[in-house]
């Protein structure tokens, strides 16, 4: 009998494969249907928006990193005005911290959402994008509510916020969060006990903890391996260590076990929610009272010229930010996103560099993927959750 002979293929996966989460291209190296290598690649969606934020005003740069990772927009926008507030010496008032920590957490929630639609649809569960979009309408509505915009508010500013909460914003909260506990359990029904599901997610992209640490994995993914690291627990910011939350983990550190640390990451973000919601009085400071960084109120910018001016200059100049460096970390959706902001003392940052979850994600898939089946590798990528633009910027 003849020996049997077999050649290997190589298969192009993306840039423009719907499964892909954007513009990323895999190169496989394939034995039949088993993967004996991937070669992710990037820089499809080169944005260039570190550089440009050197070209900008510290204030006009919070647009520029919310479309970084467009599903963490608040997220984004919160490392930024830290790690700038920390160059200046600002301290926030209590209220505006404990607001930052109800959008950036509502924002988790968001991101989750359409993580969780897009992965069940992606295997095979194509109703659960369907509920998943609708609640995830309702965040947005918030985000509308606040600023006018829905994907991108702007809302988180350098000093504080764009402007007080408007009249039914806690109402408005409190009906979400009402609403999402039970939504939350419709999605389990749909997904965790169900036998396809399971099948294509357990044992599948398994990754250690030993290895999400060496390629400096966070968030869910190296939680879902085990690894306990949570910015919020670590290094708190905003006051996160006054808040009553759990951090999940996983055991396995498959697909399955990502998915299942995400669901419970939306409930205690809810947990998280209702306390700051608390927390908040409806009306109150929403901005540092510092007049290098915040424009004085409008009534004495119509009445006094000292006032004018300072308006004048804070929105055609911006601020000067003191010579020096800083980075400051906050638990984004996908883990630890850090913003490291250098200042030469001008009004622009010499230096914008952000540290991307996405990017480090990428990088492990290889990991993950080689020795399965090429029908798994849409699985992986799911439960990864990159954001191309978090990756390219």
């Amino acid at each position: 009998m003849a020996e049997l002979r077999t050649e290997t293929m190589t298969v192009n996966m993306g840039p423009q494969h719907p499964s892909t989460h954007g513009v990323l291209r895999l190169v496989l190296q394939l034995d039949g249907e088993t993967v004996l290598s991937v070669q992710p690649t990037i820089g499809y969606l080169h944005t260039g928006i570190e550089k440009t934020a050197e070209e900008k005003r510290f204030q006009q740069v919070i647009p520029l990193v919310e479309r970084m990772d467009y599903l963490s927009s608040h997220s984004n926008s919160l490392g930024f005005a830290l790690s700038v507030e920390k160059l200046l010496g600002l301290e926030m008032p209590r209220r505006v911290q404990d607001i930052r920590v109800l959008l950036a957490e509502l924002q988790r929630l968001n991101s989750h959402l359409v993580w969780l639609g897009t992965h069940g649809m992606e295997l095979g569960a194509v109703s659960i994008m369907l509920y998943t979009f609708r609640e995830r309408e309702l965040l947005l509505d918030v985000n509308e509510l606040i600023a006018g915009f829905r994907m991108f508010p702007s809302y988180i500013r350098v000093g504080g916020l764009r402007e007080d909460l408007p009249a039914g914003f806690h109402d408005a909260v409190a009906r979400i969060l009402d609403l999402l506990p039970g939504k939350i359990d419709e999605y389990e029904g749909l997904l965790t006990g169900n036998e396809i599901f399971r099948k294509r997610t357990r044992g599948v992209g398994v990754i250690s903890a030993a290895s999400a640490l060496s390629y400096g994995l966070v968030g869910p993914i190296a939680r879902g391996s085990g690894v306990p690291y949570d910015v919020r627990k670590a290094f708190p910011y905003c006051g996160y260590e006054t808040y009553e939350f759990d951090v999940p983990v996983g055991t396995r550190g498959d697909v399955y076990d990502r998915y299942l640390v995400r669901v419970e990451e939306m409930r205690q973000s809810i947990r998280i929610c209702r306390q700051a919601l608390e927390r908040i009085p409806p009306k109150g400071e929403w901005a540092v009272d510092d007049p290098r960084v915040v424009p004085p109120p409008k009534d004495r910018v119509y009445t006094e010229m000292e006032a004018l001016i300072q308006h004048f200059l804070l929105h055609s100049q911006g601020f000067l930010v003191p010579r020096g460096e800083a980075y400051v970390p906050v638990e984004g959706p996908r883990g630890e996103h850090g913003c490291y902001v250098v200042s030469d003392g001008g009004n622009r940052p010499w230096r914008v560099k952000m540290r991307s979850p996405s990017m480090l994600a990428c990088q492990a898939l290889h990991e993950m993927i080689v020795g399965g089946m090429i029908a798994d590798v849409i699985a992986v990528i799911g439960s990864i959750d990159v954001v191309m633009g978090d990756v390219d910027r």
